[in-house]
């Protein structure tokens, strides 16, 4: 990414506790439309933190905000210690736009040799950088090949080459898997624990919440540009949730259901979130006291997805920011 925008203040260098990004009620207005409405987050540095939310939550908005290619309206926030905006800052952060295009007469190499002028590689170390990246991403027998001869999965592993040159202390992704095979997610996947094993910050946005769940640490749900749900993946789907394949379910055996958690129809299954995983015997007893009849007994925790759709299910409802 270049330096387009200029910085916004002089700090010193950051605390090693300090988060690697921090936001607080941070908004952003294009004439009467509300882009992103008030947001409030923490993502604490060598993690991999997944930022969800559906279509027009504000997700792409506050990745703009926190890379400083566009200007709040309200509120503040803090990239590795400086204001969003601060140019140096920024040299220590890679980025992958879900959206990208390189020109196809340009090889690999030439794209990285770019992209290291951008993010002011000096020279003596530009040929090891563009090595290192091309070896991440598998592409180090194609960096004489040109864009144009790449397939898009090719292509979406050389712009996550880009995002990696120079060793960024925070790296975001905008849908790094999207284009890719299972056997490319699975080497994406390996990629980023590497990073986060080394201290890296990634900061993952994506629709696909089974990669999401499979890598990120720690997790914010948004809507209408609000956090509603924030935290690790223990704390986000801890609750226990049973599942139950029943027949011959009655008003009064369904009443019953509240005494082990909130019952919700996924037909063919009753989903009874909350109920621990010790009291599981005594609601099949209580079911078949009542009268039904129980087929198929599923006890685990929700899924990311669940608690996904669970949370926006209930968006009318809510009123304010929870974290």
């Amino acid at each position: 990414m270049n330096d387009a925008t200029g910085s916004t203040g002089v700090t010193g260098p950051p605390e090693p506790s300090d988060p690697a990004i921090e936001t607080i009620g941070l908004s952003k207005r294009y004439g009467r439309t509300i882009a992103l409405g008030g947001l409030t987050m923490r993502v604490p540095r060598g993690q991999v933190f997944g930022f969800l939310g559906p279509n027009g939550a504000g997700k792409t908005t506050a990745v703009k905000l926190l890379l400083g290619l566009a200007r709040p309206s309200g509120g503040s926030g803090r990239l590795l210690g400086a204001p969003l905006g601060d140019r140096p800052s920024r040299r220590r952060v890679g980025y992958l736009p879900e959206l990208f295009r390189y020109q196809p007469w340009l090889t690999a190499r030439d794209v990285l040799g770019l992209h290291a002028d951008l993010v002011h590689i000096e020279r003596a170390a530009r040929a090891g950088a563009i090595d290192e990246a091309l070896g991440i991403v598998g592409l180090t027998e194609r960096g004489g090949d040109r864009v144009g001869t790449f397939s898009k999965g090719m292509q979406q592993r050389l712009g996550l080459g880009v995002a990696l040159l120079g060793r960024p202390e925070v790296v975001f992704l905008d849908e790094p898997t999207s284009a890719l095979d299972p056997i490319g997610r699975l080497d994406v996947r390996s990629i980023i624990h590497d990073l986060r094993d080394r201290g890296t910050t990634v900061f993952l946005n994506s629709h696909l919440l089974t990669e999401v769940e499979r890598v990120c640490d720690e997790v914010a749900i948004v809507d209408r540009g609000r956090v509603v749900a924030a935290g690790s993946l223990d704390e986000l789907l801890g609750a226990s949730t049973v599942r139950v394949r029943v027949t011959g379910l009655t008003e009064a055996g369904r009443a019953r259901l509240a005494d082990f958690g909130i019952a919700t129809d996924d037909p063919p299954w009753i989903v009874v979130r909350g109920c621990p995983p010790e009291a599981v015997p005594d609601l099949v007893a209580a079911l078949v006291s009542s009268g039904a009849r129980v087929y198929e007994v599923d006890a685990g925790r929700e899924s990311l997805e669940e608690r996904f759709l669970a949370l926006l299910g209930h968006v009318p409802e809510r009123t304010g920011t929870a974290s």
